[in-house]
């Protein structure tokens, strides 16, 4: 792998004392146009640029997991903040309106860094004043910190700016706002929205109630998508909160009643908890950070543990949910909330095949995620046992269900050939992970036999086996190993294309009829398939496959989604929503897919020092530069410079290249030293 070149555009850096992003802004807008993101393990989160100018109608300050785990609302998007230290007032606030500048409050943003908790520094002519800004964890409540370097005491006014709407929905004005307010002592309970619980503001100040709507914010990102781009905002008034010289205010804005403890208590217990998530010095920077920010897909704190897979869009996915769990938690020794997230997963089987939803709402099977069932449940296998109790009880009778539904004759999504390889049953769904759509169109078909399917059933079907002796299953164990067996045998036979010296993508059923087909596309799951199951194919053969990946597949980001040689690539993501579907895989790189280029080239290399250093690097700098500080964006383009795109914070990315790191190289540099002349074995 190349090393990737330095970016001059790359202003961000881990802080001394941890893996904690920090960007020092100057008061220049483009070095505040990344985003920074905080969660609080129950679904709620705050997200926004360092600018704190929204670009999407996903961000805001607080968006409060209702229904747990995806039903967000941004209860609070923007705030309008000025600070008066008596001789002049400071616009802190930064905002997109029509045909306007932004409004200047980034002008005066001198710094930020989320060490852990996120911190902003403005530079008030002599005098600082420092933002803070923490999620009160398993709980819809947020705490804001003001604290005043000045000479003189000041005053702190914040308007909240609140569209009190579903996260994927925009707001009008209209008149059905409701200013019922209740004043409390150092409190503030308003209920514009009958339909939702009472918002609580606890203060050190004065509120005035002067209820009003803000009009025609823009989000930017929005607009390059083709939506809906401009919102209206309600607010019920303003807070004037005393700023006194080296001290903090605070503001804790809730759903319900506030917290029944301190806010500086509050704030010192999330910041805690994310130091505590650290894995400290003697791992990478880059380990240190995806480490560290793994943290925020984990909703352990949720009515269901489970695993987000992306923000601010993506909700709770089986697929990327089995994806992740090797790397987001067992890579990071969290096994028994891997058994948690399974078991609610598992809730979810119907019929064998699990849903592509946890969230109750979509119950469509997904045959491939019902097959990676088998992957992480071998991924768990080496962490817990075969004999775990967990395992045994409640993954393997999810893991026979699922084999008998796709050895069954009459099932429709999923089923075997007689020779004994996994097909696609349904020819109107997309039922791999290439599953974008536009209207009725499969922009990807991937109809018949795909090769990935193939290491999964074959890998899948071994691992079974294994449970199977260990539970004393006879029968069970038998045909297991017969179904890998068979599975294996058919794909050698089949799946090898001597024209490219690459697998085939997709072939038929029947590879005997004069309607025989077979997909040629070079594409990356040829490689999944073989980091998943080696025994696939010969050394020649996988030498052929990871020379063809380099060559036309790998790039800085991940490999692509199909090579740049073929007439339907394409090298753009981006435009309208239609014109990302037709994108998302003819072409764009995919950061998840580094960990599958890691485990299939550090088997081959055989423990070389130097290839596995390079690995490292590779999967290193692949980690920095992304749209949110310290995460990986979902895809890149397929053409250079390889600009990060689509879900800017995505669950699989992260994972991946941590278990990379964490699990797949350390195991391969151990294995090399235990060869070594003289090694205890």
């Amino acid at each position: 792998m190349k090393p990737k070149p330095e970016r001059a555009s790359d202003f961000w850096r881990a802080s001394r004392d941890g893996p904690w992003p920090s960007v020092v802004t100057s008061g220049e807008l483009e070095r505040a146009d990344r985003q920074w993101m905080h969660t609080n393990g129950a679904g709620a989160y705050s997200m926004s640029t360092l600018a704190l100018m929204h670009t999407r109608r996903y961000h805001g300050i607080f968006a409060a997991a209702l229904t747990k785990p995806s039903g967000r609302y941004v209860i609070v998007s923007h705030a309008d903040t000025t600070v008066d230290d008596g001789q002049r007032s400071y616009r802190l606030a930064t905002h997109q309106f029509p045909n306007l500048a932004p409004t200047p409050g980034y002008r005066l943003l001198h710094s930020f860094a989320q060490d852990p908790l996120p911190r902003w520094i403005y530079r008030l002519g002599n005098a600082d004043i420092e933002r803070k800004l923490g999620l009160v964890r398993g709980q819809n409540a947020i705490v804001l910190a003001y604290t005043w370097y000045g000479r003189s005491p000041a005053r702190l006014s914040f308007r909240p700016l609140m569209p009190l709407r579903p996260a994927h929905q925009l707001t009008r004005e209209h008149g059905a706002m409701k200013q019922k307010v209740t004043l409390r002592t150092g409190a503030v309970e308003i209920q514009p929205v009958p339909q939702l619980a009472p918002i609580t503001f606890g203060h050190g100040g004065v509120f005035m109630g002067s209820p009003d709507w803000w009009r025609r914010f823009e989000y930017l990102e929005d607009r390059e998508c083709g939506l809906e781009f401009q919102e209206d905002m309600w607010t019920p008034g303003v807070f004037e909160i005393g700023l006194q010289p080296d001290q903090t205010s605070y503001l804790v804005i809730s759903v319900g009643a506030l917290p029944n403890r301190p806010p500086a208590e509050l704030l010192t217990e999330a910041a805690d908890f994310l130091r505590a998530r650290d894995p400290g010095p003697t791992c990478s920077p880059a380990v240190r950070t995806l480490w560290v920010f793994a943290e925020q897909f984990c909703l352990d704190k949720a009515e269901r543990p489970c695993l987000l897979a992306g923000y601010p869009v993506l909700d709770v996915r089986s697929r990327d949910t089995l994806l992740s769990i090797p790397g987001l938690l067992l890579s990071r020794g969290l096994v028994e909330l891997a058994k948690e997230v399974l078991t609610a997963l598992l809730a979810f089987q119907r019929g064998g095949l699990l849903c592509d939803s946890v969230d109750g709402k979509r119950r469509t099977p997904v045959p491939d995620a019902s097959l990676w069932l088998f992957e992480t449940a071998r991924e768990l296998i080496a962490r817990s046992g075969a004999g775990d109790a967990f395992v045994q009880d409640r993954l393997y009778p999810a893991l026979v269900r699922t084999f008998a539904r796709v050895r069954s004759p009459t099932s429709r999504w999923v089923r075997l050939t007689a020779d004994g390889l996994v097909a696609n049953g349904a020819e109107d769904r997309a039922l791999t992970w290439m599953d974008a759509q536009i209207g009725t169109r499969l922009v990807t078909p991937r109809r018949g036999l795909a090769v990935e399917f193939q290491a999964l059933w074959s890998k899948g079907c071994e691992t079974l086996a294994l449970l199977a002796e260990q539970r004393g299953d006879a029968k069970v164990r038998a045909l297991a190993e017969n179904c890998s067996r068979a599975a294996r045998i058919a794909f050698k036979a089949r799946f090898w294309c001597h024209e490219t010296d690459y697998p085939f993508d997709c072939i038929s059923e029947d590879g005997e009829t004069a309607n025989a087909w077979a997909d040629p596309a070079i594409r990356p799951n040829a490689l999944v398939a073989l980091a998943i199951d080696p025994e696939l194919f010969e050394d020649w053969q996988t030498g052929a496959i990871l020379e063809r990946v380099e060559e036309e597949l790998l790039t800085e980001r991940g490999p692509r989604s199909l090579s740049p040689r073929d007439q339907k690539f394409v090298g753009y993501f981006g435009g309208t929503l239609a014109e990302q579907e037709a994108a998302y895989h003819q072409g764009t790189a995919w950061p998840h897919l580094f960990g599958f280029f890691a485990r299939a080239r550090a088997r081959f290399v055989k423990g070389d020092p130097e290839s596995l250093a390079a690995l490292r690097q590779g999967l290193e700098l692949a980690v920095d530069d992304g749209p949110v500080l310290g995460s990986v964006a979902q895809l890149a383009n397929g053409d250079a410079p390889h600009r990060p795109a689509g879900c800017p914070a995505y669950a699989a990315a992260v994972a991946e290249l941590l278990r990379a790191l964490v699990t797949d190289l350390p195991a391969a540099e151990a294995e090399r030293r235990s060869s070594e002349p003289g090694s205890i074995q």
